[in-house]
């Protein structure tokens, strides 16, 4: 299925490349990557088209076509790979998390990494439990991609958000330095104050963090 799909989806985003929209799009993501130009609405709907009419797609039919579109230059593919893993999340196994983290860790930034967490990563450790230890493991881990995910992985949760695991994870990495790690704590605990304020107002107030991650969780309270 990846060869048709992604012939299909090439043929329609290079009839529509704006090089002055792209250039604007680059600009806006710090000149991280290339861009075709493409607005996000557009994009989706190309997507529509491209997808019109082909089978619903296995685990390896997802895989394949995510790393197919991660090994495009322009940013339109990624993003079509995130709204695709994103819409087929259910037929995502235990086994394909190996594969999300090479997603999640190559051409890295907070605009692939975030749908990947809340959208992919998220609904996929809510079914199979025994992913709950990956994301332990993830915490932990040295690269800061892989800790917002684990951050971020219960951002939709809401009520049934395993509050103890949020909050200590929120605490182990509160003397992060990096700006998207501290962004990614306050976010995580602004989403669930929407549940559960108190137990967030609470837990604010009792932990050490940093001033951008503090502002972040009680913006809305």
């Amino acid at each position: 299925m990846t060869e048709p799909v992604l012939a299909r989806l090439t043929t329609l985003f290079e009839a529509d490349r704006d090089p002055a929209k792209a250039a604007a799009m680059r600009a806006y993501m710090r000149d991280q990557f290339a861009f075709l130009g493409i607005m996000a609405p557009r994009q989706r709907e190309l997507a529509r088209v491209a997808t019109a009419g082909v089978r619903r797609p296995n685990e390896a039919d997802l895989l394949a076509l995510a790393d197919a579109c991660w090994a495009r230059e322009e940013r339109e593919y990624q993003y079509f790979a995130c709204g695709h893993l994103r819409r087929h999340v259910a037929v995502l196994t235990p086994a394909a998390l190996p594969v999300l983290r090479r997603l999640i860790t190559t051409r890295p930034w907070w605009d692939t990494v975030d749908i990947v967490a809340a959208r992919v990563v998220g609904p996929m450790v809510a079914r199979h439990d025994g992913l709950v230890a990956e994301m332990d493991a993830w915490i932990a881990d040295d690269d800061l991609w892989v800790i917002r995910t684990a951050l971020l992985h219960q951002l939709f949760y809401k009520s049934r958000t395993d509050v103890e695991r949020l909050f200590g994870y929120c605490a182990l990495r509160a003397g992060h330095g990096d700006f998207f790690i501290r962004k990614a704590i306050g976010w995580a605990l602004r989403e669930y104050a929407k549940t559960d304020p108190d137990s967030v107002r609470a837990f604010v107030a009792a932990t050490s963090l940093s001033g951008l991650s503090r502002r972040e969780a009680l913006k809305n309270l």
